[in-house]
């Protein structure tokens, strides 16, 4: 367990009771069980979406297994719009069941998730790209905002995080979290000196030990810059961004077997890449972030 280094803390992290305000984001396919309790027990909040499960039953055993190894707090990501109604109707009732502190949502209005959520205590965040939806997520009683901006991974804004984060603080009532390129600590103390409440950090959990991603989509983030990373739509019909060298040239099939097998060996990845160089434990991802963040801070205030 992370210990050595000194808490820091703001409102939203201290409401959910973490260490430090860090998240480990919700990735597809690739997050899993192991990183949810890795994290919890670095004093940091991982995130696993619900359909990284096949089904429902096995999405149980996962908040089970969970459940069993830590009392610290945790997170789902429900991602409304991808997910049949009678799964999501599942999943949620399997947060409320076991008590899952923090729900993700994202692709879809959050209303009634987060009627129930608050009805047991839950905190809920929801992911957006612009203030329009942001606007809607806070009318349907999110607790935070999460703004994914220019160069995250996966489905990301097209917003510089220098503009996103603080106009959607100056528009909105509800804590920001700052999502976009975060792979070290000072990015972490500008994403704070933004405004932001929480980091959100994805493509730096690729590379560690617990992470579900294989061994050579690790070693591809460590090895790549953020000139490897490329922002399209061609994979989903949605802008997102995506380790260049894994995409499909344009003579790839695009049905049957051969194309369903190729596009799994698509790997997402953010900008943050950059400062990636090497593959640890969760614990040390987070003891490194934590200290440079402390280091950062210290030569701004002299």
């Amino acid at each position: 367990m992370t210990t050595t280094l000194p808490p820091f803390s703001t409102p939203l992290s201290r409401r959910i009771g973490l260490r430090y305000p860090l998240v480990a984001a919700p990735m597809f396919i690739i997050s899993n069980k192991e990183m949810l309790v890795a994290c919890a027990e670095a004093g940091i909040l991982g995130a696993m979406p619900s359909l990284n499960a096949r089904t429902a039953e096995q999405f149980e055993d996962v908040l089970r297994w969970v459940r069993a190894r830590t009392d610290r707090p945790f997170a789902i990501n429900v991602t409304i719009g991808l997910t049949s109604p009678e799964r999501l109707q599942r999943d949620v009732e399997l947060c409320l069941e076991y008590e899952v502190p923090v729900m993700i949502t994202s692709y879809g209005d959050p209303t009634q998730i987060v009627k129930a959520a608050h009805s047991r205590g839950v905190i809920v965040m929801h992911d957006v790209i612009n203030l329009r939806h942001a606007k809607k997520a806070e009318a349907a009683g999110v607790d935070a905002i999460i703004g994914v901006s220019q160069g995250a991974g996966g489905h990301a804004g097209r917003i510089n995080p220098y503009v996103l984060l603080p106009f959607l603080q100056d528009e909105l009532n509800v804590p920001i979290v700052a999502a976009g390129c975060i792979s070290g600590g000072q990015q972490v103390a500008a994403a704070f000196a933004l405004g932001a409440q929480l980091a959100y950090m994805g493509t730096r959990f690729i590379a560690s030990t617990e992470c579900g991603a294989s061994d050579a989509y690790k070693d591809l983030v460590v090895t790549s810059g953020h000139a490897d990373i490329v922002y399209t739509d061609a994979v989903s019909g949605i802008h997102a961004n995506f380790l260049k060298s894994t995409i499909p040239d344009a003579t790839a099939p695009t049905r049957g077997p051969e194309a369903a097998k190729r596009w799994k060996d698509i790997w997402s990845a953010g900008q943050g890449v950059t400062q990636i160089t090497d593959v640890s434990t969760i614990e040390e991802i987070v003891d490194k972030v934590v200290a440079e963040y402390h280091d950062a801070v210290a030569r701004l205030t002299g």
